[in-house]
């Protein structure tokens, strides 16, 4: 291995975009990093074990990290030698779906203490070595979620608006430090989690919300939601290639959207900066004309992914 190697610790690796972005990273051709692959619950350590192959023990590292906690982020980054992280990748998260008057405060703070500030815990741990040597980079899945909010998802979307809100104000003083952060926003992205996480709500009681509401949520969000990840989610391969280009970057960018089929669902609040015509149409189109909804999706479907 090359001793210009550059020590990245990724969060979240027990599945999706982590699982695949440490293993492509460890497998680099020219040996350029040394991966430290980390998740919350070491028994699914298995499957990344399995990707990882030959490069296991060489120039990747399997380690435990519970973003919530901060004994748990010293302890693994006692385990990196010098303590010294040169990318650190923010990809630890979890997802709610639901009428927000079934959800339980507890279940939504849970969403923020992981999605946004297991975030923060891992840049505060990292950022004084990085200021330091005058040098680093530091990514954060978010999603388009973060810049679009997306009904019966509210409280993820606003764990990743607040990861927008937070680390584009960072990015600016970091630059005086020769730190770059880059926020990586994937439109949906086909992993069994999400699948999972369907199944489950579909039959989820929601106490507390009215019938009217929950019909909203059943009969035409979970449907239209399944045909979007059907029609224009991403592999977790793609997403992590797509983050792979942003780290072998000289200078790498504040944004990277992954999806370009998702890029129509996005174009109405640009055009329309006040918010309106996003509301607008996208009520329309789930709960007025849901079947134009499906064929658009579906013709979106005939779109190639290209990660730009």
């Amino acid at each position: 291995m090359a001793g210009t190697a550059r020590t990245v610790l990724i969060s979240g690796c027990s599945s999706g975009i982590g699982l695949q972005l440490a293993a492509q990273l460890a497998r680099d051709p020219r040996q350029r990093y040394q991966v430290v692959a980390t998740m919350r619950d070491m028994e699914k350590k298995g499957t990344l074990e399995a990707a990882a192959g030959e490069t296991l023990g060489q120039t990747l590292t399997v380690a435990q990290l519970d973003v919530c906690s901060d004994e748990s982020v010293a302890r693994c980054l006692r385990c990196i030698p010098g303590g010294e992280v040169d990318v650190l990748v923010n990809n630890a998260g979890v997802g709610l779906v639901g009428p927000v008057e079934g959800l339980s405060l507890p279940a939504m703070q849970n969403i923020f203490d992981t999605n946004f500030f297991g975030a923060v815990r891992l840049v505060k741990a990292v950022l004084p070595g990085m200021k330091r040597r005058r040098q680093g980079h530091i990514v954060v899945v978010s999603s388009v979620m973060g810049l679009q909010g997306v009904v019966f998802n509210e409280v993820y979307a606003a764990s990743k608006f607040a990861l927008e809100g937070f680390f584009e104000s960072l990015a600016v003083q970091l630059l005086q430090f020769n730190i770059f952060i880059t926020l990586v926003e994937p439109g949906p992205v086909a992993t069994g989690f999400e699948g999972k996480l369907l199944e489950q709500v579909a039959t989820a009681e929601f106490p507390g919300t009215d019938p009217d509401t929950l019909h909203y949520f059943r009969d035409f969000y979970l449907p239209a939601s399944s045909e979007l990840f059907r029609s224009v989610g991403q592999s977790p391969q793609d997403v992590a290639q797509a983050i792979v280009k942003v780290i072998g970057s000289v200078r790498p960018p504040l944004r990277r959207q992954t999806n370009v089929r998702y890029t129509p669902l996005t174009a109405l609040k640009a055009m329309n900066p006040s918010g309106s015509l996003y509301v607008r149409i996208t009520h329309r189109l789930l709960f007025r004309w849901p079947r134009l909804l499906h064929l658009g999706l579906r013709c979106l479907a005939f779109g190639r992914v290209w990660p730009r």
